[in-house]
């Protein structure tokens, strides 16, 4: 019995080493000349249930049988896996997606690399291993993926050729929605989102399952300058600068979304060049003000006036911030109770809160 470590652990302890800021994660390794059985004796527990995977009781590491796999229908399920202990490495390195991510360390740190992964990586190119990578759809997902984290690799002629293969083969409608959703997700993060969707349109994808998204040069850019913690949730609104009111549900339709997101892209949408003035009147203020929600919602209030950065200035965007907050801290019990209509309470309510604007405003 040998294991390897393989896959994401070796090529960014590989990138790191050419320079890249990248911290290699968690480890997975692939173990050959092993059975289930074997492996239950040695103390690993079975976690997998499509194949064998087990976990090290001693430190958690995540080990797999080596093992094959064979098309047998559609989309990402649709393989099966054949793992024993006559499985090699080599193999098992056959069916990973790109030649960067199938190289492998023995346990003494030497490099196995059957492929040219190595090659690749110095030559910054995204290439696949072998003509089975257009049977996965995820494939055309991951590699869009790694060209937002990688922006400064390219894609192999012949490997964007089996991309647009599995768009055009109709093979990529196979895709489960919360991988796409997952894997969106997952880009938004990385150092350059846009060629994310770049990849997505050359490939014919972009195209046939968001028709609607329209995606020029300038709102690209635009997603890649957001930058913070978590630049996800505003990098997406920022996608949609160009995409037509009546066509967002189609959009958040198809991506499922978190909720967050949607409410935020339709909030964006709608009052896109509409924020009110400064100079407004402060019924105008009042309205916008009450229409985003602001005064039960201030985090996400914050989070609409940062989608309009472009749009308004700093000191607009904390003058509405510091606004909503004043508004929000109006004691209303004194003037609900002065009222003797209950109908009358929420004109009551209004009229001080206006009041209360016209003084900030001064």
């Amino acid at each position: 019995m040998k294991r390897y470590i393989v896959g994401g652990w070796v090529r960014d302890t590989l990138l790191k080493e050419e320079g890249f800021d990248i911290a290699p994660q968690d480890k997975d390794w692939v173990v050959v000349g092993a059975s289930p059985e074997e492996m239950v004796k040695r103390g690993f527990i079975p976690v997998g249930a499509d194949f064998p995977v087990f976990i090290d009781p001693k430190n958690g590491e995540e080990l797999a049988l080596a093992r094959t796999e064979r098309k047998s229908g559609k989309g990402y399920h649709g393989f099966v896996f054949h793992a024993d202990p006559s499985v090699t490495l080599e193999e098992d390195l056959l069916r990973r997606d790109l030649t960067i991510n199938a190289m492998a360390f023995d346990e003494d740190g030497s490099l196995i690399d059957c492929y040219g992964g190595k090659e690749d990586l110095k030559n910054r190119v995204l290439r696949h291993i072998s003509d089975a990578f257009a049977e996965d759809p995820v494939r055309l997902l991951r590699v869009a993926r790694f060209s937002a984290r990688l922006s400064e690799f390219s894609i192999a002629p012949e490997t964007m050729t089996l991309l647009q293969t599995i768009v055009s083969s109709g093979e990529s409608d196979n895709l489960v929605q919360e991988r796409v959703t997952q894997e969106f997700l997952r880009a938004l993060e990385e150092s350059k989102p846009s060629r994310f969707f770049e990849v997505l349109r050359e490939t014919g994808y972009l195209e046939r399952a968001f028709p609607a998204w329209k995606l020029s040069p300038s709102v690209l850019a635009k997603v890649d300058e957001v930058k913070s913690k978590d630049p996800r949730l505003k990098r997406f609104v920022a996608s949609l600068e160009e995409v037509p009111v009546q066509d967002l549900n189609k959009i958040l339709k198809a991506l499922r979304l978190p909720k967050e997101y949607s409410e935020l892209a339709v909030l964006a949408k709608t009052y896109e060049k509409k924020v009110p003035k400064v100079s407004s009147s402060s019924s105008e203020k009042l309205l916008f003000l009450k229409k985003t929600d602001s005064l039960r919602r201030p985090e996400r209030f914050k989070q609409l006036l940062d989608c309009y950065e472009t749009d308004l200035s700093k000191d607009e965007r904390d003058y509405w911030e510091q606004l909503a907050d004043a508004v929000r801290q109006l004691d209303l019990k004194e003037i609900v109770a002065k009222v003797k209509d209950k109908k009358d309470v929420p004109k009551m309510v209004d009229e001080a809160r206006c009041l209360l604007i016209e003084k900030f405003s001064k």
